[in-house]
């Protein structure tokens, strides 16, 4: 804005008030005070940004967690909308990922404490599990997920069309459908939202019968007697949890130090220890050279460990080292969509470098978490309608749903030390809680990193019971920027699993009091 040229102060200056002028100002200001108050209030209106020219005012390619989540909330801001997806509403996330694997996490825990139902004096005969009967339960949860987000789309009025979406100019979008038929969109803004596919790794042997991807895994119709898992990250974690509590003889062979590679090293090591108690094999600094298909459905896998090669015999690999961006068939050199080495490039307002056309979720290359993906798709949707807004990535919990969870926000222990904070950490083990006794789930701590003059809280790091519920707090604790004194100074309910939270708060000025 251009600034006003100087003038002369005796101008600018107003007229001095007397006291009496100043108390009939101030009463004038509060009878409007009053009355604002009495008006009825109206809900903002959504800036909606129309034309003729176009069919639609956006169009989502994908209907996973972001593109169906963004779909929803561009046409709540008014838009004409179309969400294209070629397979399942709902993405990896509901069909393959997320919710699929919650609902045989969720099987294999309850058969687990039915096991060991004899500390709070349950006797039980003989237990097992029908396998056939949770992979019932978990596709009856996904189905009805599915019919969910179809009814949510008829709700707010988006439209899907199942095919495949290709970006064949700046503002259209040709879908082949699966009869062969094609259909072209003129809109306004594009949104992609293809997501990712499973990882696979260039090793002699790694492909045929018995070898797995994750999708593999939640679709399986009978349990291995022995499995090999390469990486250790959350996706091989959660698997080698299910497939070892179901019976499966599990090894998982990690190319890095630690499991969960990304977790705080001290979290991550806790619950390598309970898994290990669990049953399964870990194999650190180790990587798998090779895969040899013998008789019968065995197969040899050659594993280079830090003590030499070893051999390991198995019914299934399972190959879970990460997702990469599904960019092929997309159209993007159409309008010369930029890349980068891990997804298409964008900005915090999840545009790409094209104007009007955003990229959300794992496509991005980013962060390839659900919530995130469905924050990016709300991002994108307020832009593509007008509404500014920015993805703001300081507060992202991360969560692994082994027994015992894991979850954090923030900075792990070793960052922020690598980033020059002066840290303070405070620690709190669920052994002391009453509440964790008492439901017989003492595994586990919660871990806080705050910087040490202000005592802003950087980041919290949990493995134990519920870890990824009670993660909310530290989430809005680090969106709100808040200090350990604020959240000691809260009042957390007694008993419950959140104590702990307090305990290490408290812990990072060694002021707990059960410590």
């Amino acid at each position: 804005m251009p600034q006003p040229e100087a003038q002369d102060t005796a101008i600018m200056e107003p007229p001095v008030k007397t006291a009496d002028a100043l108390a009939e100002a101030e009463q004038l200001l509060e009878r409007a005070a009053r009355m604002d108050q009495a008006l009825p209030q109206q809900e903002p209106q959504p800036q909606v940004l129309r034309s003729e020219q176009f069919d639609v005012d956006v169009t989502f390619i994908g209907a996973g967690p972001g593109g169906y989540v963004g779909a929803i909330r561009a046409a709540q801001l008014g838009g004409r909308v179309v969400c294209i997806e070629k397979e399942y509403l709902g993405g990896c996330c509901l069909n393959w990922g997320c919710i699929p694997t919650k609902a045989m996490i969720a099987g294999v825990e309850r058969y687990q404490q039915v096991k060991h139902a004899e500390i709070f004096g349950i006797s039980t005969g003989e237990v097992s599990i029908d396998f056939a009967k949770l992979m019932a339960h978990k596709d009856k949860v996904v189905t009805t997920l599915r019919n969910g987000i179809a009814s949510l789309f008829k709700k707010n009025g988006v439209r899907h069309i199942e095919g495949t979406g290709r970006i064949a100019g700046h503002h259209t979008v040709e879908v082949v459908k699966p009869d062969g038929s094609k259909e072209t969109i003129r809109t306004r803004a594009i949104v992609i939202a293809t997501g990712s596919a499973p990882v696979r790794l260039p090793i002699s042997g790694l492909e045929g019968e018995g070898i797995w991807t994750s999708d593999d895994a939640v679709s399986a119709k009978e349990v291995p007697p022995r499995m090999v898992i390469i990486g250790a990250g959350a996706i091989g974690c959660e698997f080698g949890y299910i497939y070892n509590g179901l019976g499966s003889k599990v090894t998982v062979v990690e190319i890095m130090p630690q499991i969960l590679p990304n977790e705080d090293a001290e979290i991550a090591a806790e619950l390598q220890r309970s898994l290990t108690r669990q049953g399964i094999r870990f194999l650190m600094n180790s990587r798998v050279t090779e895969v040899r298909h013998g008789k019968n459905g065995v197969k040899q896998v050659v594993v280079q460990t830090e003590k030499g090669e070893e051999t390991i015999e198995c019914e299934v690999v399972l190959v879970a080292v990460g997702r990469r961006a599904v960019l092929d068939g997309l159209g993007l050199e159409t309008v010369n969509v930029k890349t980068h080495e891990r997804g298409i490039a964008v900005n915090d307002r999840m545009e790409t470098s094209v104007p009007g056309i955003y990229a959300i979720g794992d496509v991005t290359g980013r962060i390839q978490l659900a919530h995130v993906a469905s924050m990016e798709g709300i991002v994108a949707a307020s832009n593509a309608m007008g509404q500014e807004r920015r993805m703001n990535y300081r507060a992202v919990p991360s969560c692994v749903y082994t027994v015992p969870e894991v979850a954090s926000v923030g900075l792990t222990e070793q960052q922020a030390r690598e980033q020059g904070y002066d840290v303070r950490v405070g620690k709190y083990a669920f052994r002391g809680l009453g509440k964790a006794m008492a439901m017989g789930e003492r595994e586990g701590l919660v871990k806080v990193v705050a910087e040490a003059r202000y005592g802003e809280i950087l980041g919290v790091h949990i493995v134990g019971p519920h870890a990824t519920d009670l993660v909310g707090e530290p989430v809005t604790a680090i969106q709100l920027e808040s200090t350990v004194e604020e959240m000691s100074h809260t009042i957390h309910a007694h008993p419950t699993l959140t104590e702990a939270l307090l305990e290490a708060y408290e812990d990072t000025e060694r002021m707990a009091i059960h410590k």
